[in-house]
């Protein structure tokens, strides 16, 4: 799993830069293949890239914005995009 030195990791940058390993599928369903992938990197930020475009740009977010945001996720702050 040979991944590029965290320093020159940033957003918008080729998910195909981080490596073909470590990405992770946490929340596939019945949705035909269209997810989210997330990786965790060296530096504890978090990569989330499109699965039908693996080659396409990576998001690049801080430990705390995922926890915030999965925080907020939780107790329906997000609930607006679905209406």
């Amino acid at each position: 799993m040979d991944r590029i030195c965290t320093d020159r990791v940033y957003s918008g940058m080729p998910a195909t830069d981080l490596g073909t390993e470590g990405w992770h599928k946490p929340w596939s369903g019945g949705n035909g293949g269209s997810c989210v992938e997330a990786m965790r990197l060296k530096d504890g930020r978090v990569a989330l890239r499109q699965s039908t475009d693996p080659d396409g740009p990576a998001l690049i977010y801080t430990h705390l914005e995922m926890k915030r945001f999965i925080q907020g996720a939780k107790a329906g702050e997000a609930d607006f995009l679905l209406a």
